[in-house]
């Protein structure tokens, strides 16, 4: 581990300190060509703006750019380090914006103590962006800013740790539940985690066909049940009748478990108790819930998928955000909403189901790689994301109204 360490700071450290920078995208190397750029010529696209706000897409970098913004309240599994300590994360993800989707990224790390100071910053500054991502702000407080910025903004604004975790969790489900001969209007769901991403993915699979009455969600007091008091509204909506209070109790015969909360929280004997053939997400990062020996020495009718590179299954948010700002800021989207969530949702399962290209393979030195127990969802180094994401979140928007463009991406 003190090997990581070192490497990690001395990859942060050098040649320069951090891990992205500007470029300048137009030629500026004559004196003709610095009188385009800047004074006299840059008035002319000014006044073409101030004519019509619009024409910003047309003449400036905001249709290809993102603000990564985040207060530091949730960084990761660290938990509230403060905003200048989160700024490391979040060049990481404009690096990964850049990498697989080609999206410009600021990142921005807001010093407020309050979500209403968030909001007004954020809203204060959106006029420079094409989207608004959110990220790695605790709960409740994010499902508040989110909705707030949605209803003021005009650009689409979207919490990863809530969406993004969302739709690739739902995309890997879809998969899994095919392979296990089960349907998402019948099984039994175990959700170990009530902050954002625990809520979000159970919204989501609400929407693809979960019965509510069927999800188990569970916080640090247990079940959230009918019975409990003080729950904050987000968790009101999953209290269900039931006399299960514990994740032992929540566990015996489900069909899925979920986890998104800590490390080592699931015992092999509550997999052992699961129903036939059951699906484990155990997402906890670095450490899962219960690694996948511990599960599989239990169980062999299992599929398991952690957050770690190094066991199949991946389940990894780059494999949606990158790809769906991509397909958002093409048609020029002012939102993203639940049809272009659920488009990205079919298409990374879809993907998962054709067959793997040789490059891919190199990549992870395997032989060969297919739609199967190991391979329920899509690797980050997959070419083909930035080919089918993009396409249907785009058509999705188009359908759904929130386009202003329409794309040729999509024609």
């Amino acid at each position: 581990m003190s090997d990581l360490k070192q490497a990690a700071l001395a990859y942060h450290a050098q040649p320069v300190p951090g891990k992205i920078a500007t470029r300048i995208s137009k030629s500026c190397n004559t004196q003709h060509e610095l009188a385009l750029a800047y004074t006299p010529g840059v008035a002319e696209p000014v006044r073409e703006i101030a004519a019509d706000p619009a024409n910003a897409w047309r003449y400036t970098a905001k249709g290809n750019l993102v603000a990564v913004i985040t207060d530091g309240s949730a960084v990761l599994g660290l938990g509230n380090t403060g905003p200048l300590a989160a700024k490391p994360v979040m060049e990481g993800k404009a690096v990964l914006f850049k990498k697989f989707a080609n999206v410009d990224v600021f990142d921005i790390e807001v010093n407020t103590t309050t979500p209403e100071e968030f909001i007004r910053t954020v809203e204060a500054i959106a006029p420079t962006f094409g989207g608004i991502n959110l990220e790695d702000i605790a709960a409740p407080h994010c499902f508040t800013i989110e909705q707030e910025l949605s209803k003021r903004l005009d650009i689409p604004v979207f919490h990863d740790d809530q969406h993004g975790t969302a739709i690739i969790i739902a995309a890997g489900l879809l998969n899994a539940l095919q392979l296990q001969g089960k349907k998402l209007e019948q099984v039994k769901v175990v959700c170990l985690g009530a902050g954002a991403a625990g809520i979000a993915s159970m919204k989501l699979l609400c929407k693809l066909g979960l019965h509510h009455e069927n999800i188990r969600l569970i916080d640090r007091k247990g079940v959230i049940h009918s019975g409990r008091t003080h729950l904050n509204e987000y968790k009101q909506t999953f209290a269900v009748d039931t006399s299960e209070r514990t994740l032992e109790d929540a566990m015996l015969h489900a069909d899925v478990f979920i986890g998104v909360s800590g490390p080592g929280l699931v015992t092999p004997a509550m997999v052992k108790s699961m129903a036939d053939r059951p699906i484990l997400f155990a997402l906890s990062n670095p450490d899962p819930e219960i690694h996948p020996q511990q599960a599989h020495a239990v169980r062999d009718d299992l599929i398991m998928a952690t957050g770690r590179s190094d066991y199949p299954n991946q389940v990894n948010n780059v494999l949606g955000f990158p790809f769906i700002f991509r397909g958002a800021l093409d048609v020029q989207a002012s939102r993203i909403n639940d049809e272009m969530n659920i488009a990205a949702v079919h298409a990374l399962a879809e993907l998962a189901q054709q067959p793997v290209p040789d490059e891919v393979l190199a990549i992870y030195g395997v032989e060969s790689l297919g739609f199967g127990r190991d391979y329920i969802i899509p690797t980050p180094f997959d070419p083909r994301l930035i080919e089918h994401i993009p396409v249907a979140v785009a058509r999705a928007a188009l359908a759904s109204g929130v386009a202003r463009k329409d794309a040729a991406i999509v024609t």
